[in-house]
């Protein structure tokens, strides 16, 4: 004890306060940060090369970033269910994340490529075609800019068709890189951004008046433009019949927590992990049993 008092004592008062700091913090090693995150989606498939080559685009730029692929098999030309995943996945990433969508039927045309700030601070690279509606109308969207920047492009000369791989990958690379977003070209005013024309769903005397708007993945459940809170104004509690018109059918199905809660091949109208209501048949493909395409009307009375 004494040779280490001598010690401490010749020691600069900087350095034996940094090696008391060091023993209170008990060997505890820093957590490294998380990489940049880019999340990605578009409805090119994985039969060719497509996605490969964009996330090529981004990595040759940020070879640190890490992607995150939301889907690539949004249905073809779908915007409507681009920007329905779209808002399912966006709330399950942080303030600064960069989400590159390319559902793009309209690629090469006059619509506009842009980036856009929600005001939860996450940025979105994408065409202006819609894509952005629900973010918007959950998030509200605080500018946009329409991407203009060639720096910030691939190519020599741009593909009129592949604007995933010359425009929205380098340029979400770009924005992962923690560049500034504002120099990717010149401000478009929020209120110019194009938007989905969805009719919301509507209560009167009669009851609900709404839509079936999409099939839920590969199980064919169909769902609805229902939020949990306006359903649950006609009325009805877990396990009442429900009696409704859905497209040219008239349907009776209980309202159950869950698809077991009914046997195999019943129906069943549930609010699904979205908090949406939905329609289903326990293990047997609803859309499909009772012929239904979206968008088709749903039509509900309220509880007698």
């Amino acid at each position: 004890m004494p040779v280490v008092s001598k010690i401490v004592g010749r020691l600069p008062l900087a350095v034996f306060l940094l090696l008391v700091l060091l023993a209170a913090m008990g060997g505890q090693t820093a957590q490294p940060a998380s990489p940049p995150t880019i999340i990605f989606m578009t409805d090119f498939g994985i039969v060719d090369d497509s996605v490969a080559i964009c996330r090529g685009v981004m990595y040759s730029i940020m070879p640190q970033v890490r992607i995150v692929d939301i889907t690539h098999d949004v249905p073809a030309f779908s915007i409507l269910d681009g920007a329905r995943f779209l808002d399912g996945a966006a709330p399950y990433y942080p303030a600064g994340a960069v989400f590159v969508v390319v559902v793009d039927p309209g690629v090469g045309s006059t619509r506009k490529a842009i980036v856009a700030k929600s005001k939860r601070g996450q940025l979105f690279v994408l065409p202006d075609n819609g894509l952005l509606t629900l973010i918007e109308q959950r998030d509200g969207i605080e500018a946009a800019r329409e991407i203009t920047n060639r720096d910030w492009m691939i190519g020599a000369k741009l593909s009129s068709t592949f604007h995933g791989r010359d425009i929205f990958s380098p340029v979400g690379a770009h924005l992962a890189r923690g560049e500034d977003w504002t120099q990717v070209g010149p401000e478009v005013p929020v209120a110019q951004l194009v938007r989905l024309q969805l009719q919301p769903a509507t209560i009167d005397e009669q009851g609900l008046h709404a839509e079936v708007i999409a099939l839920d993945g590969p199980f064919a459940n169909l769902v609805t433009n229902v939020d949990a809170d306006v359903f649950a104004r006609l009325g009805y509690k877990l396990g009442d019949k429900v009696t409704f018109k859905m497209g040219e059918h008239e349907i009776t199905a209980p309202f159950v927590k869950t698809f077991s809660d009914v046997a195999i091949g019943e129906p069943l109208l549930y609010i699904d992990s979205r908090g949406h209501l939905g329609f289903s048949a326990n293990q047997a493909f609803a859309a499909k049993k009772y012929g239904i395409k979206p968008p088709v009307k749903l039509e509900i009375p309220r509880k007698k």
